[in-house]
């Protein structure tokens, strides 16, 4: 991975080696002379070779060296013993030597600069004082050449950091800029799946931001689309019940009062169809609120009890309570009884009379199946998909019903962070499964 930690990382260092460039450069022509004695090509290692000169040929051959040292870059030399007598006569002139006296008081007015050094043989151990003149016009020419690469270095340098710089601030403003706009476009309900696509091929930490913002916007979608949906489902299904009780109200009020007397029937029914309803959608909706804390889950108390409540409205028919083992749920009771009351009913609509439903519980490693089956005609396996959908009712069912109970179980298997699963069984009959970990995890609606 590109990480944008490795190439912020390579800024700060190559700042740091700048700036540390810059100092030894500043630091360099602050102290002139040294700079000009290390640097200056008349001057240069003039002292090792001299001396190596001088030891090996003689006076002759050291005093020709320093003639053509001032004849091609203008220095006079002197070289002085420890006992400050001139080894060889130089090339500094006598005369220039008593101007040089004269202004000692003044060196500022001098037309030349005087540096010194010395240089101790390493064959001999002898120790010599050099003295160097060099005319200001020739120190002149040759600061303004010394000086050129260090600027150029300088130039290159700056041109570098400010290349590179530019690219690691765009890395970060134009991925930041991109998804500013995807969050607007999101604020704003308009948010597309592939806005962010080039960007979250990026190899780096914005890729896997964009990738995951992706996959946020893509739930948020999916939420705002299923609340509409389902805005749209209720106001649908209420306008059949409020339009049966308006018909009833009509006919009340033209009615004389025998004909009024059997009417009222009629008008609590419609009220309880539609109180039902309303308290299946509002159960819908409280699945999405915090139950708070998860706690343990008596599953055998929980099925004998539904049990019990389901035979006093179906005395016909027969249900067998199956727990494998001995099971220690976490969860939400009034959320898992509410939707295994749904799924058990379920099956006692469909289940004929003389077969038995089968309510089965085993463990499964972490994981708790809870599955009821009933020997009912099942569902055509091109709708299975759909159930569980709210207000959904697989094509020629005549049970009553408003296609929530499926849905109230699927959302709250969810909210444990497991899932239900509906199929028909390969023996007959249809069989509804929640698939819970022991452990809830609270998942979001996807």
């Amino acid at each position: 991975m590109r990480s944008l930690f490795w190439r912020i990382l390579a800024s700060f260092w190559l700042a740091i080696a700048l700036v540390a460039g810059l100092s030894i450069l500043l630091g360099h022509m602050l102290n002139q002379d040294a700079w000009i004695l290390s640097r200056h090509p008349g001057i240069a290692k003039l002292a090792q070779n001299w001396t190596e000169l001088y030891e090996d040929k003689g006076e002759d051959a050291a005093q020709e060296y320093l003639q053509q040292r001032k004849r091609r870059y203008h220095v006079d030399v002197q070289v002085l013993n420890d006992s400050g007598e001139a080894v060889v006569r130089g090339t500094f002139p006598p005369r220039a030597a008593a101007f040089e006296a004269r202004q000692h008081n003044d060196p500022e007015q001098l037309p030349w600069r005087r540096l010194t050094t010395e240089y101790t043989s390493p064959k001999t151990s002898e120790t010599y004082l050099f003295i160097y003149r060099i005319p200001h016009p020739e120190l002149n020419a040759w600061h303004r050449q010394s000086l050129l690469w260090p600027l150029s270095a300088l130039g290159i340098a700056l041109v570098v950091l400010t290349l590179f710089s530019l690219l690691v601030t765009l890395s970060i403003t134009r991925p930041l800029s991109r998804l500013r706009g995807a969050v607007h476009d999101l604020g704003q309900t308009t948010y597309q799946q592939n806005s962010l696509a080039q960007l979250a091929n990026r190899r780096d930490e914005f890729g896997v931001l964009a990738t995951d913002f992706n996959r946020m916007g893509a739930r948020l979608q999916a939420l705002i689309g299923s609340q509409r949906q389902l805005l749209r489902d209720v106001s649908h299904e209420l306008r059949s019940p409020l339009a049966r009780l308006r018909i009833a109200l009509a006919l009340a009020e033209r009615a004389e009062p025998a004909e009024r007397e059997k009417l009222w029937p009629r008008l609590a029914r419609e009220c309880d169809r539609l109180e039902a309803l309303i308290s299946e959608i509002l159960v819908l909706a409280r699945l999405d609120a915090d139950f708070g804390d998860a706690e343990p889950v008596d599953l055998d108390e929980m099925l004998q009890h539904l049990k019990n409540d389901a035979l006093l409205s179906a005395a016909d028919q027969q249900v067998r309570i199956d727990i494998h083992d001995d099971v220690e749920l976490q969860g939400w009771p009034d959320m898992l009884e509410r939707a295994l009351d749904n799924l058990l009913r379920n099956a006692l609509r469909f289940n004929p009379e003389g077969k038995t439903i089968d309510f089965l519980a085993q463990r499964e490693g972490d994981r708790l199946l809870i599955s009821v089956r009933d020997h009912g005609p099942g569902v055509a396996p091109e709708f299975l998909p759909q159930l569980g959908e709210p207000f959904y009712r697989a094509p020629g069912q005549t049970t009553p019903g408003y296609g929530l109970g499926l849905a109230i179980a699927k959302r709250a298997a969810e909210r444990h962070g497991g899932h239900l699963t509906l199929a028909n069984h390969p023996q007959g009959g249809f069989v509804a499964s929640m698939d819970l970990p022991l452990e809830p995890i609270i998942s979001g609606i996807s």
